[in-house]
């Protein structure tokens, strides 16, 4: 096993996916876009359930390809809130991929720090209730 094989977390994910030939890019592998998009879904549950309410993204504070994931990984992201501020929630998003089924191993292909925005029904924002 190399350095680069890992565990899954012991928690469970935010969103679990499996990639189709429909996501991939002009190399092969899924389209960084599309990983980016799940990313925000993931992120944007667990900010909504500390807002109490609709958010919406704001800023993405970083990004981090590890590896690329290919069609058929199961690939699994793990949502933390890592700041909550008057009206807005940081989320660390974190992106294992499980390959090779015959003799399954985990990955890490991706990191993320996303902020999110609580959100009236107007769409104006609003202050996050107390945790």
């Amino acid at each position: 096993m190399s350095e680069d094989h890992v565990t899954l977390p012991p928690e469970a994910p935010e969103l679990r996916v499996v990639p189709m030939p429909a996501d991939v890019n002009m190399a092969g592998d899924i389209f960084g876009g599309w990983v980016m998009s799940q990313v925000d879904i993931a992120g944007g549950f667990a900010a909504a359930r500390r807002a109490k309410g609709r958010v919406a993204t704001v800023a993405v504070n970083s990004f981090v390809f590890k590896q690329p994931i290919s069609v058929g990984d199961q690939v699994s992201f793990y949502s933390q809130i890592v700041k909550v501020g008057r009206t807005s929630i940081a989320v660390d998003v974190q992106v294992y991929a499980v390959r090779n089924p015959s003799a399954p191993f985990v990955v890490k292909v991706t990191e993320a720090v996303l902020t999110y925005v609580a959100l009236n029904a107007d769409g104006s924002k609003r202050e996050v209730p107390p945790g």
